[in-house]
């Protein structure tokens, strides 16, 4: 907010009420917010379906950014819409993609991706190095990976259970204990909480 730049993690839906929020955000000096990226963990329904809505509906036309092992699943979103009853619009060309080790700059602050493949083969976390004067930790966003208590499900397209129990391992759980894990769905945690106390982990 400080530098008026922001990014967008997995714009599942409700468009309207995503694009009406980005509307309200202003900087500290008044200015509106530019959207950068709209950035996808994974190629799922529910984590790209409104992103072609939200980059038709701003200004600045946000780029973008999936892992390219997931780019099939993204591309149809449709056929993945049909099986659960939904109906959506084609996606967009996607303005990029989310390479492991990848850096990106979002005003002053440092995204990192490390990719997680299991629930999904391009699955991703996106590791947010805080600036340290605001004196909070790093926060990663899971997707669908890592969640409070649980993990992901390895019942859909291209998943692998044992790949994904492998991408938390040696990805995530190495990340320091106190980083703050927000997943793609249900409440916050650390992962140190996860490596201690995840039933599927310990």
């Amino acid at each position: 907010m400080r530098t008026g730049e922001a990014a967008l993690v997995d714009p599942g839906d409700e468009a309207p009420k995503i694009l009406k929020r980005l509307e309200a955000l202003h900087t500290p000096q008044g200015a509106p917010i530019r959207v950068k990226y709209l950035l996808q963990t994974h190629g799922h329904l529910d984590h790209i379906g409104a992103s072609r809505s939200v980059k038709e509906g701003r200004p600045e036309a946000p780029r973008i950014l999936l892992h390219r092992g997931d780019e099939p699943l993204y591309l149809n979103l449709l056929e993945q819409g049909r099986i659960f009853g939904l109906s959506y619009d084609s996606p967009l060309p996607l303005d990029g993609y989310l390479e492991d080790g990848q850096d990106l700059r979002v005003g002053d602050l440092k995204l990192s991706v490390i990719h997680t493949p299991g629930h999904s083969p391009g699955s991703v976390c996106l590791r947010l190095h805080e600036d340290s004067s605001a004196g909070t930790s790093e926060t990663l966003y899971s997707g669908d990976t890592l969640f409070q208590g649980s993990v992901g499900r390895t019942d859909l397209w291209g998943a692998d259970q044992d790949q994904m129990f492998s991408s938390i391992k040696r990805r995530i759980l190495t990340l320091d204990d106190d980083t703050l894990v927000c997943p793609g769905h249900g409440p916050d945690t650390r992962v140190g909480v996860e490596k201690r106390s995840n039933p599927f982990l310990t």
